[in-house]
């Protein structure tokens, strides 16, 4: 082996760093960037996730009350309920017990999220009080009183309740502080539903009274809550009791989904592109023509 050989051999050789470079430091304008980022980020997965509970909970508020289209014998009974925010604060419950279906409108006083998680509530204790109570009186003073007993921050909410004998038509109701129903007869002839008492959660000792009418062939009963007739024009009109009186009227030889559709749809006209400022429910309860061998 040469001298020049050997000695390049033994030579030290070059260590070539390869430790990984110091990241560059942002500058604070795109530091602050970056941390915006991450924030949006951040909170788009949090709104999607409150969308998603918003749903369900709609979801839930949905079961709770009535199929939009029902029937019992020779009545067939149509709802719809529009929310103004996400979750609706007003229900529509049909339930039949072994005398008649007691039907319930009811309306919690506010909007969104708030009036809507009382929903709950409201229908478990219209439920637990009707399997209790055979009269619309009692079960709304029974609600009453249970709402009243609340320790902490109560709500106020307006009710309508009926129960309907299916066999031959007698209806039993109790307003608690709700706009009076508004009963069609086949002849033309209209009556307003009042009979009741107070706003639920009032006064816990509230007394109420109880009505009663019988729905005849082609008679047709109109319930809603107030975003009906506080729905407004662009001008700033209401379109209040006449107008879905006479809307009622124009249609009552339809059926009850007919009429339903009908009058939503000229709330709605009315409205044209006002939005929507309470939740607006309605249901249409219409016997069918009775045969002669029934009457």
């Amino acid at each position: 082996m040469g001298q020049s050989s050997f000695n390049a051999t033994l030579a030290p050789r070059r260590v070539v760093d390869r430790a990984t470079p110091a990241p560059r430091r942002l500058s604070p304008e795109k530091k602050r960037q970056s941390d915006l980022d991450l924030k949006l980020v951040a909170l788009q997965k949090d709104y999607a996730e409150l969308n998603t509970a918003i749903f369900e909970a709609a979801q839930v508020h949905r079961r709770l009350c009535a199929p939009r289209l029902l029937r019992y014998d020779e009545f067939e009974i149509a709802s719809e309920i529009f929310a103004v925010r996400h979750l609706p604060g007003d229900f529509f419950t049909a339930e039949e017990t072994k005398d008649g279906v007691v039907i319930a409108l009811g309306d919690i006083c506010g909007k969104g999220l708030a009036a809507g998680m009382w929903t709950t509530q409201l229908v478990g204790l219209l439920k637990s009080h009707t399997a209790r109570e055979s009269t619309p009186e009692r079960i709304v003073a029974g609600v009453n009183r249970d709402i009243c007993r609340m320790p902490t921050m109560r709500p106020l909410a307006s009710l309508f309740l009926a129960k309907l004998d299916v066999a031959n038509g007698a209806l039993d109701y109790c307003s608690a502080g709700h706009p009076p129903a508004f009963l069609l007869r086949a002849n033309g002839g209209f009556e307003s539903l009042t009979d009741g008492g107070l706003l639920l959660g009032v006064l816990n000792d509230a007394q109420y009274s109880r009505g009663q009418v019988r729905l005849e062939s082609e008679d047709t009963l109109l319930i809603f809550s107030d975003g009906i007739i506080e729905s407004q024009s662009e001008r700033g009109e209401e379109f209040g009791y006449e107008r879905l009186q006479a809307q009622l009227a124009s249609t009552q030889s339809a059926s009850a989904d007919a009429i339903l559709f009908s009058v939503l749809g000229a709330v709605q006209d009315f409205a044209a592109i006002r939005p929507l400022t309470d939740d607006m429910t309605l249901a249409v309860i219409r016997r069918d023509k009775v045969s002669a061998t029934r009457q």
